[in-house]
Formats: C-alpha cells, sequence, structure tokens
C-alpha cells in the first residue's frame, strides 16, 4: 500500500509544465472528495463571465467534480428550431457569448499570483449536436468565409455515443473527440475586453464570454481532451472555474463559426493549486506535447505571442538547460503552431512541443 503511494506522489512530480519551475507541485493527495455540480439556470449564466456571481460549489485542491453542462443560450438551441430563431437569440444578449458556462466553482486556497492547473479526467456527451453558421448578409464579419455564405445553415446530428461517431450524412461520418471550447477561471481585471452594459470604471464588471484571455475563456482548443491539464494564472480569490461552450468534434480554425456543438453529462475536472509556480498566460499539456497558447485581435500577434510563450516555456524548463536563441531554434524545428479559432473577435495560435524531443534519461 505505501510502495503505490509513493508510485503516485512520483507520478505526479514528473509534470514539468510550468515556467520557472523544475517540476509542478504535487497535490496533498492523489484524489479528494468528489462532488456533482448540475446544470439548471442557478448554476448557468449566459454569455458573461462575472467574478461577483456567488459561487455555486466550493471545493479543496484535489477534489474532482462532475460538471453538467448546457448547450447554447441556457440550453434553447434545441433540434427541430429554425435559423430565424438562431438569430433571434443571438441578438437577445447585446455584447454576450451565446455560451452557457457553469459556474463559477470556488477552490480553497486559491489567490492571485497563484496558479491553477485544471486536469479533465473525462468527459460523457449528451445524445445530439449541432453546427450553424449565421446567415453572411446579416453578419458579414462572423466566419472566414461569411461573405460568401449569405445564408444561414443548421444542422442538427444524433450522436452515437456507443461508437463515439456523428453521422454528417449518409457516406460522411464524424469521430466524437469532446472537448470545452470553454474552460476558465475569473476575470484578468485588466483584460481590455469591453464590459457588460459599456462599464469603463470598473475591472470586475462582466466580461462577454466571447474573446479568449489570459484567464482562458472562450480557447475552442481542440487538444483539451480527457487525459489533458490546463494551467492559469490565477486572478480571483477561489481561482473561480467556469466550463461551457461544450464540444464533440472541432476543426483547427472553427471556420464557419462553430464546431460540433454540444453538451455534457458529465465533465470531470480536478482542480489543483500551486504557489510555486508563475505563469502569464495558460499553458496545456497533453500526454504528447505541451501547448503553448498565443491570442489577439490580430492573428499575425497571437501568433507571435504563442510562438514566445513556447519559446519561454524552453528557455525555462529545468529537464535539458537551453538558451533562448537555443529554444527558439528549436520551436522552429519541432513546433507545431496551430490556428485555434477565428471566429471569436480574438484569434487563438496554439504551437504545440512534442515531448519525445527529450531524450535525457533521469
Amino acid at each position: 500500500m505505501f510502495e503505490n503511494k509513493k508510485k503516485i506522489v512520483a507520478a505526479m512530480l514528473l509534470s514539468v509544465f510550468a515556467a520557472g519551475a523544475a517540476v509542478a507541485q504535487a497535490p496533498e493527495k492523489a484524489r479528494g472528495k468528489h462532488h456533482k455540480l448540475p446544470a439548471s439556470l442557478d448554476t448557468v449564466q449566459w454569455g458573461w463571465l462575472d467574478p461577483k456571481e456567488s459561487p455555486k460549489l466550493k471545493v479543496e485542491s484535489g477534489d474532482t467534480v462532475s460538471v453538467e453542462t448546457m448547450m447554447h443560450s441556457h440550453d434553447k438551441i434545441k433540434p427541430g428550431m429554425s435559423m430565424e430563431e438562431i438569430v433571434a437569440l443571438r441578438k437577445a444578449n447585446p455584447g454576450g457569448g451565446p455560451h452557457s458556462l457553469t459556474g463559477p466553482i470556488y477552490v480553497n486556497g486559491a489567490e492571485p499570483g497563484d496558479v491553477l492547473e485544471i486536469r479533465i479526467i473525462k468527459i460523457v456527451p449528451k445524445a445530439y449536436g449541432v453546427n450553424f453558421n449565421l446567415p453572411g448578409k446579416d453578419f458579414p464579419t462572423i466566419g472566414a468565409l461569411a461573405s460568401e455564405m449569405p445564408e444561414g445553415f443548421l444542422k442538427f446530428m444524433k450522436l452515437d455515443l456507443k461508437k463515439m461517431t456523428a453521422e454528417f450524412k449518409p457516406g460522411v461520418t464524424i469521430d466524437l473527440k469532446p472537448f470545452p471550447g470553454t474552460l476558465a477561471v475569473g476575470i484578468d481585471p485588466n483584460d481590455p475586453a469591453p464590459r457588460k452594459g459599456g462599464v469603463k470604471d470598473d475591472p470586475l464588471a462582466p466580461v462577454s464570454s466571447l474573446r479568449p484571455w489570459k484567464n482562458g475563456s472562450n480557447m475552442d482548443i481542440n487538444e483539451l481532451q480527457a487525459g489533458s491539464k490546463i494551467f492559469f494564472p490565477v486572478f480571483q480569490k477561489g481561482g473561480l472555474i467556469w466550463t461551457g461552450d461544450s464540444h464533440c468534434r472541432q476543426g483547427n480554425g472553427e471556420v464557419n463559426l462553430t464546431a460540433l456543438e454540444c453538451s455534457y453529462k458529465e465533465i470531470v475536472l480536478q482542480p489543483i493549486v500551486h504557489k510555486n509556480m508563475k505563469i502569464t498566460w495558460p499553458r496545456i499539456e497533453t500526454p504528447t506535447h505541451w501547448i503553448a497558447v498565443g491570442l489577439d485581435e490580430s492573428l499575425d500577434k497571437a501568433m507571435v505571442n504563442a510562438t514566445r510563450e513556447a519559446v519561454d516555456f524552453l528557455a525555462e524548463q529545468k529537464m535539458v538547460p537551453l538558451t533562448r536563441y537555443e529554444a527558439y531554434s528549436l520551436v522552429s524545428m519541432v513546433g507545431d503552431c496551430r490556428v485555434s479559432q477565428v471566429v471569436d473577435i480574438r484569434k487563438g495560435v496554439h504551437c504545440m512541443i512534442p515531448k519525445s524531443i527529450f531524450t535525457k534519461k533521469k
């Protein structure tokens, strides 16, 4: 029994995706209490991240939470509805996103300046999904080809949860790869995004769920599947975790506006507070890659930001010492920088660094 506990702790100490730290701080326990947070009109917010919203659940670092999510617009998008109804919902929440966000979850001990790691343990989708683009004649800037697609397009799909597939049409089948399009912590008071109601003098005024930022939010990074983990800088006491905009499949770019949008019976999250780590932007770790994130209204600047984050990570990691020039060289040779999305006002790029390049034996 004691040997098994030692092995669990040793495995946790191998995580190295932290700026300026040799290893990530292991949680006190491999697994704490388990909680459930169902989706209801009380626990799900539509389109805004509000740091003054009362927590819907309080947990300890290392606990796990089964979070239920809704479809967009407080679950109002349902099979059988029309494009006109979807357009009306888009206009019903001025300035806010369409996303339904379950939360916030308060993590005891999380303080501004800390890092909050969130492990994605499991994702169980509900039984249907949808993809649509809004009419380009009415929304000429939403979607990579909006001007070429004047009419809206709407398609609901049943999800085969045994095979984990969806039939787009006879002869075209999509493998499901669920991930949260939005996973966020409490807002950055210095986020330059517009605030709800046009408020300009309150740094804690709600921020739309549309724009991804340093606190994560609508990043649409399809690598955030079960088995991955993401590290956020903490801006608000308690961390304040939100998730929604649940996806069952998305190509990089999310070019027509939406992915295979769905909702989850549960997404199991494990938050872990780190006191000995410092980062500025979200960073992701999967079983095979470290992922640096870059965001900006300009896609060119998003690329620069993601590249800088990847270089910073490699120059700061402790496995094999690298100069900044060596790190820059490595990113150019092995870094796979992908466009996450181009439809959320702020564009996203994520640069993937394969773990396999590090061959030094410990």
